[in-house]
């Protein structure tokens, strides 16, 4: 009788991540790039499992990738675009900064608790390289290097951090408190 067991995402993710972070590196040009886009796609595959079955979870996987790798780039381009040529120093600090309205104010201040909160639940270990990886944008093998782990220990760290930041995003989601889907702690805008 022919074993109908589908593998895991992670048996698979393990099997293929070599081949996933070659493709993504030759897309971004960037090994650290790529090590972060897949571990990232990993995650949001791993989330999407939990809403639904996922009947083919390898391409969904390697499209989930592509689509990152693009939104990374896309964003790259738009960073690029920002520069103004004959800007002064001055000119730029004439620019008001607009002000958010009371009540973003206090949904922001409510995100931030909860996540506060989510970050409190780690070990001073996995803030660390949270902090290290989204915030400096060092990639898993400097992070390894500076904290005199392995990139493996680095790896399982983010990933247990990440999900705790993504189950308090999915909380907020289903309470009505929208997250942005604009840059913040769990994007890195640089590579």
């Amino acid at each position: 009788m022919a074993d109908t067991a589908k593998p895991s995402l992670d048996a698979l993710f393990m099997g293929h991540r070599s081949t996933l972070v070659r493709l993504l590196s030759r897309m971004v040009g960037s090994a650290a790039t790529a090590e972060d886009l897949a571990h990232e796609a990993y995650l949001k595959v791993r989330a999407a499992e939990r809403d639904r079955p996922v009947d083919h979870p390898l391409p969904f996987l390697f499209q989930t990738a592509r689509n990152l790798a693009f939104d990374h780039l896309r964003r790259e381009r738009r960073l690029a675009g920002v520069v103004v040529q004959d800007t002064t120093v001055e000119g730029v600090e004439e620019v008001a900064a607009p002000l958010p309205s009371p009540e973003t104010q206090a949904g922001d201040r409510q995100r931030l608790a909860r996540m506060n909160a989510a970050l409190a639940t780690l070990s001073e270990r996995q803030r660390r390289i949270l902090l290290l990886n989204r915030m400096e944008g060092l990639s898993h093998a400097e992070i390894a290097e500076r904290l005199d782990v392995s990139v493996s220990t680095v790896q399982k760290d983010l990933k247990a951090a990440l999900l705790a930041c993504l189950e308090v995003f999915a909380r907020l989601d289903r309470e009505g408190l929208r997250v942005s889907a604009g840059p913040n702690v769990l994007q890195r805008d640089k590579p």
